[in-house]
């Protein structure tokens, strides 16, 4: 069984596996954003709840992938799981799955080991390697981006489904969306979504599509998003005040702007592109 700093660099490795972010771990943990970076920098966690960790995981990662060998037992795992600590600066996403990739990953195929690496990247917020990584389109650099049967609300918030079906696929040329100046790591990260209701207007219209970034899972600064609260999905602006709170505006001036909690938002997406080729 992994212990200390390994153990940690397995929890991210599997962490960007499943394609959750550090917030969303500690959503679903139900702990502390600080706790879940301790699991990743040092690999303090309770015995008691690693073995949550693994079950959670399982769906990406298995036995080996924790240092576990076939017919363990969770009553085998060692007592000072989590007793080590280590203060040096951790090691950012890409370098753990680099090195994650170089000692288990020799079974993956070179596109899942780009993908994975991507992701981390990504994660970091950039990394010292660039990759313009394109699914090949029937057409130069096309590719296809999922159009999903979701319509978040610009007004008094839609009700999302549990299993979004997907309508269509949209076939655009990413270096073509750059020139226009749509910011983004990796083509596979965006999707289209719809717009409902007025409140956005004059910016996004009722039933426009829009392009959006599904990799952006927190607030990175003011800007459209698509997100939840209360239960229902929104698209709104989102500006920070301080003290936990947020700012959700409409750009209809018949709307006013509403303050609510962060830590009950949960943000599912930025809006990168109004499909009537407005930036935002």
């Amino acid at each position: 069984m992994l212990t200390g700093p390994d153990l940690g660099a397995a929890i991210e490795a599997a962490r960007i596996a499943k394609g959750v972010s550090k917030k969303r771990l500690a959503d679903d943990f139900q702990v502390k954003p600080p706790s879940v970076q301790g699991w990743v920098k040092n690999g303090r966690i309770d015995k008691s709840k690693l073995m949550d960790v693994i079950a959670y995981f399982a769906d990406v990662v298995g036995p080996e992938h924790w240092g576990l060998r076939p017919g363990f037992s969770y009553g085998n795992i060692p007592d000072d799981v989590g007793e080590s600590v280590d203060d040096s600066p951790a090691p950012s996403a890409a370098e753990i799955v680099r090195g994650m990739l170089a000692s288990q990953g020799k079974g993956l195929s070179e596109e899942s080991r780009r993908r994975l690496l991507a992701a981390a990247e990504a994660d970091d917020g950039g990394g010292v390697i660039e990759l313009d990584y394109y699914r090949p389109g029937a057409v130069g650099d096309e590719v296809w981006i999922a159009h999903y049967d979701v319509r978040a609300a610009m007004g008094g918030g839609q009700i999302p489904h549990d299993y979004p079906e997907m309508l269509q696929d949209i076939r655009v040329s990413p270096q073509h969306l750059r020139e226009m100046g749509v910011e983004f790591k990796e083509h596979f990260h965006l999707k289209m979504v719809t717009g409902w209701g007025q409140s956005m207007a004059p910016t996004i219209k009722h039933r426009d599509p829009l392009l959006v970034d599904i990799s952006i899972r927190e607030f990175v600064g003011d800007g459209i998003y698509m997100f939840s609260w209360d239960g229902h999905l929104f698209i709104k602006r989102l500006q920070w005040l301080g003290d936990d709170q947020l700012s959700m505006i409409s750009d209809n001036a018949l709307h006013p702007a509403r303050t609510i909690r962060a830590d009950e938002t949960y943000i599912q997406a930025r809006v990168l592109l109004v499909w009537n080729a407005n930036l935002v």
